[in-house]
């Protein structure tokens, strides 16, 4: 549980049917701008339990967030790639760390770990196996976050929020009259308090210093950036270009990092051709199905570099000799950044996702 509406429905739902229930409530991070945030979650996470005569009980994986999660997040900003933090949380944390604690704890008895993501899990009658899927609300869709776990854990995980809407959640938590029927959803990383301000200031602690310059593609110098790092593909250019010179006026984003020059340039327009790619290079593909091939079935999929976008398909994959993962788009599309995962799908069902290395 973590205090949020969803995970609490979700355990009213199965406490409601099961009276061998127990809450678990995970501190991965507990410095002192987030303590004041992380304290009330506990709280809320305990009102709710007390409600549902649930026990519930605190783990602390600060350790394995920090190794498995934050350090390699950094390490990808100072590469100057955007890294998806979420999706290596829910692989090495939640669907990891914290499985092996349950896993272990209860290894003589028969057990599922209940969560409150919108996803859903599905068993094959004929072949017995698991399948990732996506929710009945696509508007919440979390599968993209899910598309690296252990797909050996599957069989244990119960995701009931899955097939509901959230207009339908957040009901029952009214009729339920739960403590957090009202509470916000959460919105980004666990490390960063919402009111704390911007993602770049809290990086700015963490990150080696590596200034430099804006440029357009004619090669003019505009400004100065904090590192590669501080800048996303696709994203608005956060300077002042002159309105009165035609040849300059209009909102500017980001095109391109330069990682031998330690540049950024920035081009015209939110629709400018620059900004739109078609090839996508991608490296360590984690398949949730080993035994799936994705090139000869390449015209049931699509993919997704973001979640909740349009899923977009596929004319061809090309597997590489050192590995990775050719996959050509069936028409270009925006801000494609290095670092993101690729995830690929069945229809509704996630086969997995890999890291993109480059887009052209």
């Amino acid at each position: 549980m973590s205090s949020g509406v969803d995970s609490s429905v979700a355990a009213a739902l199965y406490s409601k049917e099961y009276k061998n229930c127990t809450a678990i409530f995970m501190e991965n991070w507990s410095q002192s701008d987030t303590s004041r945030c992380l304290e009330q979650d506990w709280k809320d996470a305990q009102a709710v339990a007390q409600q549902l005569d649930l026990p519930i009980e605190k783990t602390n994986f600060q350790k394995e967030y920090w190794i498995d999660v934050f350090e390699p997040m950094l390490g990808e900003y100072n590469k100057g790639i955007t890294p998806n933090p979420d999706i290596n949380c829910n692989r090495y944390v939640k669907f990891g760390k914290l499985f092996e604690y349950v896993s272990e704890k209860y290894k003589d008895q028969n057990w599922w770990l209940v969560t409150g993501h919108y996803s859903r899990i599905l068993q094959r009658q004929d072949t017995g196996e698991h399948h990732l899927m996506r929710p009945y609300y696509k508007q919440k869709d979390q599968s993209y976050y899910l598309s690296q776990i252990d797909p050996s854990v599957m069989k244990r995980i119960l995701l009931p929020i899955g097939h509901f809407t959230k207009p339908e959640v957040r009901e029952m938590a009214e009729q339920l009259q739960l403590e957090v029927a009202s509470k916000p959803d959460s919105q980004g990383l666990c490390f960063i308090s919402q009111g704390e301000g911007k993602f770049n200031s809290f990086l700015k602690n963490f990150l080696n210093e590596s200034p430099g310059n804006y440029i357009t593609e004619d090669g003019k110098i505009w400004g100065k950036h904090e590192g590669l790092w501080s800048a996303t593909i696709g994203q608005r250019s956060r300077l002042e270009m002159p309105q009165g010179d035609p040849k300059y006026k209009g909102t500017w984003y980001v095109g391109a990092k330069n990682f031998e020059t330690n540049d950024i340039t920035i081009v015209r327009g939110t629709d400018n051709p620059k900004l739109f790619k078609q090839i996508v290079y991608v490296k360590d593909f984690y398949p949730l199905d080993p035994n799936y091939d994705l090139v000869s079935n390449v015209s049931n999929l699509s993919v997704q570099y973001r979640s909740l976008q349009k899923a977009e398909k596929l004319d061809s994959i090309v597997k590489t000799d050192e590995g990775g993962l050719i996959f050509q788009l069936g028409e270009k599309r925006r801000a494609i950044a290095p670092g993101q995962y690729l995830a690929v799908y069945d229809g509704d069902r996630c086969i997995g996702s890999g890291v993109i290395e480059a887009s052209e």
